[in-house]
């Protein structure tokens, strides 16, 4: 008869290897993707080029899942996940703090999860199998150094937010505070609001934000194409085109081809297929081979990009020459 604690040790090792979901290559995988919103052309994007991978690696069953852009439905979804018993989840959550418990519920479940381009909160962020994403940060640095490049003697800037508790929204804005507020003698930030990463909201903040204001500012600066791109549509009614520069994130087609144009100034591009694409690969080999990711975070330093490299962008070959 075992001694209760070579028992207990027996038992430990036990919980410890069925912990390691080890399937086989042969085995096929179902595997849920779920975005803020499928009303936002960057999640389409992502949620094809993680399509294609799956197509690519083989055997996998891709359940895309559509927030519409609401907390709650993303909730709703994870819940049925979770009844569905899907092999592994990989998730951009909607807010940080709103999906945190959802997320922690699937990997009490026994399911990995992968965080991409937007990250949950608390101990959560530290119980998920690997996070794959953008340094947001650094792009919005990249922002604000390239406010700084095109007016090197000071600017009034707009500054149109993401979505409240977002992680991108936040790491964004704080990326280009941290370039601009050491400054802000002569960078001034004379309008600020968040505008939820969308384009309807991008119009009517901004036009909001002119009326306010006696004179135009010389930047605006969005965390977001959509954003940017509902900014440009101000200016037009306004006819300020080419007179303000309007600097978006994302490098969306839509952004890019109005760069070509003239009309917006910049992006940033945060390589959207390539965290879509790793996300999977990270999923796949967890569950197929046991493989844990040799870094828990990994994130793709963005750039900026303008008229000057716009071949660099990961979707110049969406747009018309």
């Amino acid at each position: 008869m075992l001694k209760k604690t070579t028992l207990g040790l027996l038992i430990l090792m036990m919980l410890a290897l069925s912990a390691v979901p080890v399937l086989g290559q042969d085995q096929p995988l179902r595997i849920a993707f779920s975005v803020p919103g499928l009303n936002f052309p960057f999640f389409v994007h992502m949620v094809k080029q993680a399509q294609d991978e799956a197509a690519k690696i083989g055997g996998i069953e891709l359940i895309v899942l559509d927030g519409q852009d609401k907390t709650e439905k993303q909730i709703a979804d994870l819940e049925q996940m979770i009844a569905e018993q899907v092999d592994g989840v990989i998730i951009s959550p909607r807010t940080s703090d709103g999906l945190a418990p959802a997320v922690q519920e699937v990997i009490d479940a026994g399911i990995p999860v992968v965080t991409i381009d937007r990250q949950v909160a608390g101990d959560t962020s530290n119980n998920i199998l690997a996070h794959v994403g953008a340094d947001n940060v650094k792009g919005g640095e990249a922002q604000g150094e390239l406010i700084k490049a095109l007016f090197p003697d000071g600017a009034r800037i707009f500054n149109l937010q993401g979505t409240p508790g977002a992680s991108p929204a936040i790491d964004r804005n704080a990326g280009m505070h941290n370039v601009i507020d050491p400054v802000a003698a002569a960078y001034q930030i004379i309008f600020e609001q968040t505008a939820n990463f969308n384009r309807n909201d991008g119009l009517t903040v901004t036009e909001n934000g002119l009326s306010a204001q006696d004179t135009p500012p010389d930047v605006i600066n969005a965390a977001n194409d959509d954003m940017a791109l509902g900014a440009v549509e101000a200016l037009k009614a306004r006819d300020l085109v080419g007179q303000v520069a309007v600097i978006g994130f994302d490098a969306l087609p839509e952004a890019l081809l109005s760069i070509q144009n003239g009309e917006l100034t910049a992006t940033v591009e945060q390589f959207p297929g390539g965290q879509a694409r790793t996300a999977l690969q990270i999923t796949v080999d967890f569950l197929r081979n046991g493989t844990e990711p040799a870094e828990k975070l990994n994130f793709l330093t963005p750039i900026t990009i303008t008229l000057d490299n716009l071949n660099e962008a990961e979707r110049i070959g969406e747009i018309s020459s």
